[in-house]
């Protein structure tokens, strides 16, 4: 994947907006207001990524690439490169999805009546196998 394809696919999820609160070299990416993407555009090509705890330890024991994530609560959140080839395109938006879902999790339970297409996605990651 590339920083363009990574920002398409992001904002190809239900209701998910893009800003740059923290400057030109970041885009963030948000669903009801909070944020669940920070893709850097600063030509290290990185994205960082919420996930549950127990799952962030594991993803990073498992994948070298996978580190915890800068200048971010490193108990949820793990940062990867997008370009390198250490993940798969498949991996990262597995990831994309995973992180989306944690902050729908969070979200009130009318946001989620009211929207019912946020419920639809799903963001489990086998990292079981190869």
């Amino acid at each position: 994947m590339n920083v363009e394809s990574v920002r398409e696919y992001c904002l190809s999820l239900p209701l998910v907006s893009e800003d740059s609160a923290f400057g030109d070299d970041h885009l963030l990416f948000r669903l009801s207001g909070k944020i669940f993407a920070c893709l850097s555009l600063d030509g290290n090509d990185r994205i960082a990524l919420k996930s549950d705890a127990a799952y962030a330890v594991r993803l990073r024991e498992r994948y070298q690439a996978i580190e915890p994530a800068y200048h971010w609560n490193k108990k949820y959140w793990n940062q990867m490169p997008v370009q390198s080839g250490a993940l798969s395109d498949d991996m990262i938006r597995a990831l994309i999805r995973h992180s989306y879902t944690e902050v729908a999790h969070k979200l009130p339970k009318r946001f989620i009546t009211d929207h019912p297409d946020v419920a639809l996605v799903q963001g489990d990651v086998d990292i079981t196998g190869d």
